[in-house]
């Protein structure tokens, strides 16, 4: 155990914050039975007090402890995914307390695969509350630079763990109320959820609990972002040349001076694109223009991020 991850689980037994790499992205860790460091997390991250956190933990065993229900379904998701990108909404357990839940009956789990992660909340023992490592509704961090430029001196210790591997946030399933509901996408598909659960997922309604990133507007730079379909991008650039930044598939375009050509392989562009997003809202123009994505189904995660970004 290295002397950082000791001082980092200090850290939160204190009450302070510690920022940690997850595969997904950096989370904002505080201790989740505290109430006083939750509140200072939100704080942080100008988060809305009935917001709710999701909790992460080393172990399912230790995530199930802070539900008072744990369906079968839910058992058979852990036993397929955790650790990994995939957090689960269950009936909460006395453990969890409102500062948590947004005052709500459920309690989001994770158990994050990074090894940094993971070595922390070994030796924390304990849940971790930890969102995006991000002021609230930003483009959230992938590496430790993020964090450090979103948060600075709010924040006691952020651990390093290099580029975040997925990129985009977990995959949220609530199962607290009979059908598996997908409440928000992400790398783990939709057909390999439900042939885990043997089951069909459903959509979420306006009676599903709230959940991280489930605002219209959400991951959104500070400069005005739009998708637009392949067919008209030439037409935009036309119009706006140097005025506009530009996230696409094809080669850059000579009119345009801040112009980021991304992968097409869905994976790889999930990984890229908030630093894409962050790259270009920094570039001093006045709009971004994304090239939109495909419509097939591994494209769905990608699909939801740059929606919420463009709202």
């Amino acid at each position: 155990m290295s002397a950082e991850i000791r001082r980092a689980a200090e850290i939160l037994r204190a009450g302070g914050l510690v920022a940690f790499p997850t595969e997904t992205v950096y989370g904002l860790g505080a201790d989740a039975s505290s109430a006083a460091a939750v509140a200072r997390l939100y704080a942080a991250k100008q988060r809305p007090a009935d917001h709710p956190v999701i909790v992460h933990f080393a172990d399912a065993a230790h995530a199930f402890e802070w539900a008072r229900e744990v369906p079968e379904g839910a058992r058979r998701l852990a036993a397929r995914f955790w650790p990994g990108p995939l957090t689960l909404v269950l009936k909460r357990s006395a453990k969890a307390k409102d500062f948590v839940t947004g005052g709500q009956d459920t309690i989001a789990l994770r158990v994050p695969v990074h090894p940094v992660a993971q070595a922390l909340l070994r030796e924390f023992g304990g849940g971790v509350a930890a969102p995006s490592a991000n002021l609230y509704g930003r483009v959230s961090p992938t590496t430790a630079a993020h964090v450090r430029e979103d948060l600075g001196a709010a924040v006691d210790l952020v651990l390093e763990g290099g580029p975040s591997e997925v990129g985009i946030e977990s995959a949220i399933v609530d199962l607290s109320s009979g059908a598996p509901v997908l409440l928000r996408p992400g790398k783990i598909g939709i057909g390999e959820i439900e042939k885990a659960l043997g089951q069909k997922l459903v959509s979420k309604t306006t009676a599903s609990p709230r959940h991280s990133g489930g605002l219209e507007r959400h991951y959104a730079p500070r400069t005005r972002a739009r998708l637009v379909a392949p067919h008209e991008l030439d037409r935009e650039i036309a119009a706006r040349g140097a005025a506009v930044a530009v996230l696409a598939f094809s080669r850059p375009d000579e009119r345009v001076d801040f112009w980021i050509r991304m992968p097409r392989d869905p994976g790889r562009y999930a990984q890229r694109l908030y630093a894409a997003l962050r790259e270009l809202d920094g570039a001093g123009c006045g709009l971004i223009l994304i090239e939109s994505p495909p419509e097939e189904a591994e494209w769905a995660a990608v699909r939801d991020r740059l929606a919420k970004a463009t709202a």
